[in-house]
């Protein structure tokens, strides 16, 4: 019997240890993009299903440095599109599910 506690006394430390990410592989990235700023994939705007609403969306544009957002709708694959003007230039712009602005 006092083996039994010892070994389970031994075990219970390592079973209450957080998991560590595989070497080299780091967190995941956020499933929302919390920054305001650029894009955090190269992919983006990344099709998905997305929650913004339309105001929801023109906040998020304008938070990332641009405004007069005017034909804003949301297409097919989930991305918020319409035009903007940035640095006084009126380009396209879109939002993803996860909170990625791109200007193009």
């Amino acid at each position: 019997m006092k083996l039994i506690v010892a070994l389970l006394l031994l075990t219970v430390p390592a079973l209450a240890q957080p998991a560590q990410p595989s070497a080299g592989t780091g967190p995941a990235p956020a499933a929302v993009n919390t920054n305001p700023g650029p894009s955090r994939t190269g992919a983006a705007p990344v099709a998905g299903a997305n929650s913004f609403s339309e105001d929801q969306a023109r906040t998020r544009i304008s938070s990332a440095g641009y405004s007069d957002i005017v034909n804003l709708a949301r297409d097919e694959k989930g991305v918020w599109r319409g035009s903007a003007t940035r640095d006084g230039k009126k380009i396209s712009v879109s939002l993803d599910y996860q909170g990625n602005v791109v200007g193009h």
